[in-house]
């Protein structure tokens, strides 16, 4: 009996989840990834520990799933997009850490771009804002700052890759330089509409294109793993951001469909079709993941500090033991007792785009206690992601009723019953929240034949639980109310 690896390598672990014909998960193998802050508002990661974590958890998923290299039909891959690494085209190594999404180290770089009039276009051939979230500044600044890169980039001797096609390069020995559309429309290199590297982009950010991999549909097949990893050659048939593979996952395939996965951040993304929908609410256009032909367009808003902000209560405030103590805290006072929290740690993403804005606690009184901010800060995740909402209705011309949700928080119970409320609409949590490997499964498995089509897919996709609005009107126009007056508190 064969079977599906997913590779999941996410911005704070890396994880391999062995996947079976049902869609049910059969053994997973997970390994935290170290955080490296080396100024303020300034994320890295090693791009060392992160190949090392991915051979360490695919071995360590299919012992447990007591199964060999063999018994996999094919790889599929999803990454933390944006996030970037340059290395040596000869020996793989890294020339500087990996430069994490959340880094803010360009921000005055890109209000740079901005005065000068470059915001325009770059959304008009990307569907992005002008803003150090994406990769473009960030090779940049590595070109710029790391002795002798540019001569070398300009030489050939340096690749770029976002993590999946570093990853790519590694499994199979160097022998495969490429990336997918989806990882690629998050670059700000990338023209979305004519689905190829934009050359004067890449002149506006002095970046040689001998450094960019090849860009190929999600499902493809990559190449096979080098057979001594893990036994035999396995074929990588699956490539997609995390967020794209999520979409993919909750088979949101149609015009108008929705999901929103909460991760480190927050990721509301809407199938438009074959239309790119162009946003005057601060959201971002970007491609989907596909099997064939051109891809379908994207709206996607992105909130910086979602899952961030529980991790935050539990490791720097040490309020709460763990993730999962926050829903038992929160539960325990009937309100937040008027604190707002705004997880403005590195900035504002969508639909605010405020890089300078630093995160708030407001309303506090001396009757406020740690089950208040932890309530709070819980809220404050669907406060943000209601946000997102109100955007991209505007923007797309369609109402939302039910959204699909994934990721590690939406198995709080709390929060998906108060970000239901909160939007008055139909939250909807699968069986398996897990949606972003299990998207990258079932790109890869449909592409190598395991399964035969997304009908098939479909009966594999089961609700866990629905969650319904529950809250008056009028107390939902109140406490709204009160976000927007705390985040306008926080806004520089």
């Amino acid at each position: 009996m064969k079977y599906i690896l997913a590779i999941d390598q996410g911005t704070t672990s890396t994880r391999a989840i062995i996947f079976g014909k049902n869609g049910k998960a059969s053994a997973c193998a997970q390994r935290e990834l170290q955080q490296i802050y080396p100024c303020p508002g300034w994320v890295e990661h090693s791009p060392k520990d992160i190949i090392a974590s991915v051979m360490a958890v695919t071995s360590e998923a299919l012992s447990r799933a007591d199964i060999t290299a063999e018994d996999v039909a094919a790889i599929g891959i999803t990454n933390q997009r944006e996030t970037t690494v340059v290395w040596d085209k000869t020996n793989g190594k890294p020339i500087y850490n990996a430069i994490v999404w959340q880094c803010r180290r360009t921000a005055d770089y890109c209000e740079k771009l901005r005065k000068e009039g470059f915001s325009e276009k770059i959304y008009n051939k990307t569907g992005l804002v002008a803003d150090a979230y994406f990769s473009a500044t960030k090779i940049k600044w590595i070109l710029d700052n790391v002795d002798g890169a540019r001569e070398r980039a300009e030489r050939g001797e340096l690749a770029f890759g976002t993590i999946d096609a570093f990853i790519i390069w590694h499994l199979t020995g160097g022998k495969v330089f490429a990336t997918d559309y989806t990882n690629a429309s998050r670059t700000m290199l990338y023209n979305i509409h004519t689905l190829k590297w934009d050359r004067e982009l890449l002149r506006l950010f002095d970046i040689p294109s001998e450094m960019l991999p090849e860009v190929y549909e999600s499902g493809h097949n990559y190449g096979n793993t080098n057979p001594a990893l893990f036994g035999a050659a396995i074929p990588i048939c699956g490539v997609a951001g995390d967020q794209q593979s999520a979409l993919f996952g909750q088979l949101c395939i149609n015009k108008g469909d929705v999901k929103n996965t909460y991760g480190t951040g927050c990721f509301l993304l809407m199938n438009t079709g074959k239309k790119a929908v162009k946003s005057q609410n601060g959201l971002v256009t970007t491609l989907a993941a596909c099997t064939s032909g051109k891809p379908d367009y994207v709206l996607e808003g992105s909130v910086f500090a979602g899952g961030a902000a529980v991790q935050w209560l539990r490791d720097e405030l040490r309020i709460i033991s763990s993730a999962e103590k926050s829903e038992t805290l929160a539960l325990k006072v009937k309100d937040s007792g008027g604190v707002y929290v705004v997880p403005a740690f590195t900035g504002l993403g969508a639909p605010y785009w405020d890089p300078e804005a630093r995160g708030t606690i407001t309303g506090i009184t001396r009757g406020t206690s740690r089950e208040h901010i932890v309530r709070a800060t819980l809220e404050s995740i669907a406060y943000e992601v209601c946000d997102l909402v109100e955007a991209m209705e505007k923007d797309s011309g369609i109402n939302i009723t039910r959204l699909a949700v994934d990721g590690g928080a939406s198995a709080n119970n709390f929060l998906m019953q108060f970000q239901s409320d909160i939007l008055n609409c139909e939250v909807v949590r699968p069986a398996t929240i897990e949606t972003t490997a299990l998207g990258a499964a079932f790109l890869a498995g449909i592409t190598a034949g395991y399964w035969q089509s997304t009908e098939e897919l479909n009966k594999n996709l089961t609700a866990e639980r629905i969650f319904s609005p529950n809250m008056p009107q009028l107390t939902r126009i109140s406490m709204l109310s009160g976000w927007r007056k705390a985040v306008n508190k926080t806004l520089t």
